[in-house]
């Protein structure tokens, strides 16, 4: 969930399916909620780990539905994740 996302129904809707929605309130609500800042920005870390690795195309134009189409891709996928690593150094 992000901001976009954070209204009343779709909220309630992720916590009963069991999810702990930790999308701060926009500025605007008349009634902000407590959320966890620490995970928030661990998600966001997150997105945006992946959206850096979709430019290695070799691995996010796959639109394969099979998990095993995915296994001679490991090795690159751990480059990917080591030339990220080494950038953030």
């Amino acid at each position: 969930m992000d901001r976009a996302y954070e209204g009343d129904q779709t909220r309630q809707l992720a916590l009963d399916l069991g999810y702990i929605p930790v999308v701060p309130p926009k500025a605007n609500r008349l009634s902000p909620w407590e959320y966890n800042r620490a995970m928030y920005r661990k998600r966001n870390e997150i997105e945006r780990l992946f959206r850096r690795l979709k430019g290695f195309r070799r691995i996010f134009s796959r639109f394969d539905k099979l998990d095993v189409v995915f296994i001679p891709f490991i090795p690159f996928i751990h480059f990917a994740f080591i030339v990220e690593a080494l950038r953030l150094c």
